[in-house]
């Protein structure tokens, strides 16, 4: 990759950790494939290659990733990208860990593990798929079900952080309670929601909580799983594939869709006022809430990711985020506050 190519875009210190990343990174869920309980279809994985390659080439400087997609997929899929990057150019990687699968049944929900010989298990597995010597953020994917006490997988992570393993930690789909506990324990480096102009309740007290303690906040789903790209439909919603997890997911389905696809729609004519696109707008929406470090923006081919790649760079005026509250009251769409503290 030429050098000459890369644009700077703005950074922002990430919480504490010594790193700054871009407003936007590349979201890695949808090119594991189709496969696993959760996937979103077929993928061809040289499309999702040249896809990072030029996320990255467009000044992108992180890439989020799972072990769970694709059940190890994506993280070989990431890994094969950065293989191609010079080692100066390449981007921070973050990755989770703690949900378990069984090859036997690639079909079947992982389970939720935080024992310390299962993570570390883990955490080996994702540095060889992914071809690097340290992890940039290794996050606990979701709460452990298993009988381990958070405060105990918390203190794994940390202690692989102290051993070099990862260089910084957090926690993601982990509430303001949980939050609090594990930060008993050791600092709360980061946080991971879901949060998007539809679904907002991490904005009651999650966010506030990062804001107060210095962690830093990566949201996911900032478009809704496309729903909020304003190139969604309801004919495009019943045509899903059933290899399609949002196929099966309620926001997709009935009265939710149509409140969820006028929402989208009141977006347009804010994106045309900034000459955006309607992805750009509504990922700059989450990045107004302060709490917000950067928002993960996923990607199967390059054009996607020219698509959203302008809200690194939108800053959305007062008047458009109370044009947008005013939208989600009229629509109904979604649950939680409708407008950030700016």
């Amino acid at each position: 990759m030429d050098s000459s190519t890369t644009t700077p875009l703005p950074t922002r210190r990430f919480g504490r950790t010594d790193m700054a990343i871009t407003r936007v990174g590349f979201g890695a869920w949808a090119i594991g494939g189709p496969d696993w309980a959760v996937g979103w279809g077929s993928q061809d994985d040289r499309d999702s290659v040249a896809a990072i390659r030029h996320a990255v080439s467009r000044g992108i400087n992180w890439i989020d990733t799972a072990a769970v997609y694709g059940l190890g997929h994506s993280e070989e899929v990431v890994g094969e990208a950065l293989a191609g990057i010079p080692a100066s150019e390449r981007p921070y990687v973050f990755t989770k860990g703690g949900l378990v699968w069984d090859e036997a049944d690639r079909q079947a929900m992982p389970r939720r593990v935080g024992a310390a010989a299962s993570l570390r298990r883990e955490v080996d597995a994702s540095l060889r798929r992914l071809g690097v010597e340290r992890i940039d953020l290794y996050q606990m994917h979701w709460p452990a079900n298993d009988g381990t006490a958070l405060e105990d997988y918390w203190g794994t992570l940390l202690a692989l952080k102290q051993e070099g393993k990862l260089r910084a930690v957090g926690l993601s789909n982990h509430d303001a309670a949980q939050l609090e506990a594990a930060e008993r324990v050791g600092h709360v480096d980061t946080l991971q929601p879901p949060f998007s102009a539809i679904r907002r309740d991490v904005a009651a007290a999650e966010l506030p909580w990062c804001e107060a303690h210095g962690t830093g906040v990566i949201v996911y789903s900032p478009m809704q799983a496309g729903l909020l790209t304003g190139r969604f439909s309801a004919a495009r919603a019943q045509a899903l594939p059933a290899d399609d997890w949002r196929s099966r997911s309620p926001e997709f389905l009935g009265e939710k869709l149509t409140r969820n696809l006028a929402l989208a729609e009141a977006l347009r004519p804010i994106a045309q006022r900034h000459g955006a696109t309607v992805p750009a707008v509504a990922v700059a929406w989450t990045l107004a809430w302060p709490a917000v470090s950067g928002a993960i923006v996923g990607a199967r081919s390059a054009a996607q990711v020219d698509g959203w790649i302008g809200a690194a760079t939108l800053t959305l005026t007062r008047q458009d985020l109370e044009e947008i509250s005013a939208a989600i009251t009229a629509t109904g769409a979604g649950s939680g506050p409708s407008l950030p503290n700016t």
